[in-house]
């Protein structure tokens, strides 16, 4: 049986550390990236929502609070039935996701007839630390609604 010299070794082990020191960091990255896929998205989705309610009604939809009125603690929960069925809601054609299926973090609209806030709060790791995520949008007299660019993000990692 062939043994491995101490140079063959070092050369492998040299090729593993370098192979984990560019792979552990992407995965990383990614890990945190994928934190940030339901709010960015819901408030996307929240943000079109809301233009195109604006651009058939001259106006933004009501106000909708927190929902679910508390975020998740530390893990994805789903929501019961009727959660999301609201006037705003229903208004907004929005929802997290899927009935049923279990997600991170609670929504809000804020609608003021010419201008809107939409917010995204999660508590991923449940410390009572909460992440918000939020967008703005107007409709300016005489020019089409639209969000404003741009994204306010507080404790993002909390």
């Amino acid at each position: 049986m062939r043994r491995f010299t101490p140079v063959e070794l070092a050369v492998g082990v040299a090729l593993v550390g370098s192979v984990l020191a560019v792979a552990v960091p992407a995965f990383v990255r990614e890990l945190h990236a994928s934190y940030f896929v339901e709010p960015v998205d819901g408030l996307t989705r929240i943000g079109n929502g809301a233009v195109s309610y604006a651009e058939m009604h001259g106006r933004f939809p009501d106000s909708a609070p927190l929902t679910p009125p508390t975020p998740p603690r530390g893990h994805k929960a789903p929501d019961p039935p009727g959660t999301w069925d609201g006037h705003a809601w229903s208004a907004l054609g929005f929802r997290p996701v899927a009935d049923g299926v279990p997600h991170a973090y609670a929504f809000s609209f804020d609608g003021t007839g010419n201008a809107f806030i939409a917010q995204a709060h999660g508590d991923l790791d449940g410390d009572g630390i909460v992440s918000t995520f939020e967008i703005r949008g107007y409709a300016p007299a005489g020019e089409a609604p639209r969000v404003m660019p741009g994204m306010y993000i507080e404790s993002e990692l909390e």
